[in-house]
C-alpha cells in the first residue's frame, strides 16, 4: 500500500512539472502574441495615430511604437509612449494572448482597433497597481479621462 502511494504521489508530481507554462514566450525581435497582422498593412506611428483618427473615429490598422510599461500581473496591457510623453493604452482584445514583462523598451507593432475612450478613475488605479506604481503614484491619480486606447489583436516585437 506504501509503495502504491508513493507511486501515486511521484506520478502526481511529475504530473504538474511537466505541464505546460502559460508564460508567454519572452520579447525578442520577431516574436508574436495574438494574431498576425495582415499580410501589406499599413503601418502608422504611434505619433501619427491621432491624425489617423479624424473628428475621434476609430482606426483599424497597425500602429507601431515603443513599450513604456506593461501590466506586471498577467501581461494582459501595455502601454506605448509617443514623442511628447504621453502614453497610449493598449489591451489585449479578450485576454485572449498576454504580453511577457520584459517587453518594456522594445518596439512593437499593434495590429487591433484604436478608439477615443473613457478610462474611470477607478479604472486608472486598478492599471496603476498592475503597473508596480506606489501607493502614492495611485493616490495621485484623480478623476476620469478621455483617452486613445487600442484593442489589440496581435502583437508582433520589431526590435
Amino acid at each position: 500500500m506504501k509503495k502504491i502511494l508513493f507511486a501515486l504521489f511521484l506520478l502526481t508530481g511529475l504530473g504538474a512539472v511537466a505541464q505546460e507554462s502559460n508564460e508567454p514566450a519572452p520579447a525578442a525581435k520577431g516574436v508574436s502574441y495574438g494574431q498576425a497582422a495582415a499580410a501589406g498593412a499599413t503601418v502608422v506611428s504611434i505619433d501619427k495615430l491621432e491624425s489617423s483618427m479624424p473628428g475621434g473615429q476609430s482606426y483599424t490598422g497597425v500602429v507601431e511604437g515603443k513599450v513604456k510599461e506593461v501590466c506586471q500581473t498577467m501581461g494582459c496591457w501595455m502601454k506605448l509612449e509617443r514623442a511628447d510623453g504621453t502614453q497610449v493604452m493598449v489591451k489585449m482584445k479578450d485576454h485572449a494572448f498576454f504580453l511577457p514583462k520584459n517587453i518594456v523598451g522594445h518596439t512593437v507593432q499593434v495590429a487591433g482597433t484604436a478608439e477615443v475612450k473613457e478610462e474611470t478613475e477607478a479604472k486608472r488605479r486598478h492599471y496603476a497597481e498592475d503597473a508596480g506604481k506606489s501607493k502614492a503614484e495611485i493616490a495621485k491619480i484623480k478623476g476620469s479621462v478621455k483617452e486613445i486606447q487600442l484593442q489589440a489583436a496581435g502583437v508582433v516585437v520589431v526590435d
